[in-house]
């Protein structure tokens, strides 16, 4: 039997469908304007910063990003094309293949980040209080865990 949606569900569930459509979009336009990346390839070279020596495995970066290998390859095959990242095989295991982040890939994320703190920040945050942006990072956690624990995979 089929559990439809309630009406108050359903008051949540339209917003929360339009943020998911909308705000990617927004992210990327900004960040292509700024910055000649996608929001996709920001969010590449955030993580490798986070990473010791911006370095990472290809598969680690993956999860990371919550994307495929064959997504993020071509991806970085991009970035790489640009000098923004390099590739090289893992010293550990020659299967693995390294993804690191350039001094020129970095440069190019440190010019990124303002413009783009600034978008999220205008598009998320600004005008919420301290107890919804709480409340937003408690929802979004549970509907992600959820997402996780469905065993439903990206398909990007």
């Amino acid at each position: 039997m089929t559990r439809w949606l309630s009406n108050e569900e359903l008051r949540s569930w339209m917003p929360l469908i339009g943020v998911v459509l909308r705000l990617g979009s927004a992210l990327d336009s900004q960040l292509q304007r700024d910055s000649e990346l996608t929001h996709f390839d920001y969010l590449c070279l955030a993580m490798l910063s986070e990473h010791p020596d911006h370095t990472t495995s290809m598969s680690e970066l993956a999860g990371r990003t919550n994307s495929s290998l064959s997504r993020l390859s071509h991806v970085i095959s991009k970035l790489e094309g640009r000098g923004l990242v390099s590739r090289c095989r893992s010293e550990i295991s020659r299967r693995v293949t390294m993804v690191r982040m350039t001094e020129e890939g970095y440069a190019v994320l440190v010019a990124a980040a303002p413009g783009h703190v600034e978008t999220v920040r205008s598009l998320v945050f600004d005008g919420l209080p301290p107890d919804d942006v709480e409340a937003l990072g408690r929802i979004m956690r549970h509907v992600l865990h959820r997402i996780e624990v469905s065993g439903l995979k990206a398909t990007n």
